[in-house]
């Protein structure tokens, strides 16, 4: 296979990303533009030009979206592992805040070597999960299943733990740490009104009440607790 430039691999790794996110085999090429932040034009253009790679990376249909080819969910999960274990290393080695890390692992993920990757894992102890509760796919590129939902969807008087938070925004993990809603955090919906757009949600361990917007919330992915814990 030719060398991958650094673009291919953000593409891989954003359908992949949505694939899990959004639970759909198919991605559509407006949601692949949003992710990646550029117009629907050069979405298509670069789905056109990955679909006639050999070995194929994608299955794209225009109308119908895409979906990454076995070799393609390769690359896009090696890829992945080398972004979750450098944020890793980098809030444990080198003490920067998870809202920190995202942008830096985003430039230097293309440019590890495979020697490098092992050493990152082995002085880590081998992590299962990087800084925002998000799975490492190991070296043969297997990731587990969360069992989790989304804490816009917890019923009203369920408490459950923060397992997991979206990376890709700084400025909403500082407001999540600021107000406790931290990795291994207890919640609890206390209201949601049917036509609101907000979410009365009480931190357990403070007690604190907080409303807010669903789509903080929708960044937000918590597992289920035993009520009497």
């Amino acid at each position: 296979m030719k060398p991958l430039s650094s673009a291919v691999e953000d593409y891989l790794k954003a359908i992949y990303e949505i694939q899990l996110e959004e639970n759909n085999e198919r991605v559509s090429t407006s949601a692949l533009a949003d992710k990646m932040k550029v117009t629907r034009a050069s979405a298509t253009g670069m789905l056109k030009k990955l679909s006639t790679w050999d070995p194929q990376l994608i299955h794209y249909e225009r109308y119908r979206g895409v979906r990454l080819t076995p070799a393609g969910e390769k690359i896009a999960l090696e890829v992945i592992r080398h972004h979750r274990l450098l944020e890793l290393y980098l809030t444990e080695a080198l003490g920067f805040s998870w809202d920190e890390v995202d942008s830096e692992a985003d430039r230097l993920e293309h440019v590890i070597s495979e020697n490098l990757e092992k050493r990152i894992a082995a002085k880590l102890g081998d992590p299962k999960l990087d800084p925002h509760g998000s799975p490492i796919p190991d070296m043969e590129g297997n990731i587990p299943q969360l069992e989790e939902t989304r804490l816009t969807e917890l019923k009203v008087g369920r408490r459950a733990c923060v397992s997991r938070v979206l990376d890709d925004d700084p400025t909403a993990l500082r407001h999540l740490k600021e107000i406790g809603l931290h990795l291994g955090a207890l919640v609890e919906v206390v209201e949601r009104l049917p036509m609101s757009e907000r979410v009365d949600v009480r931190v357990v361990d403070t007690n604190a009440i907080q409303t807010l917007k669903r789509e903080l919330t929708n960044r937000v992915f918590v597992s289920m607790v035993n009520q009497g814990d």
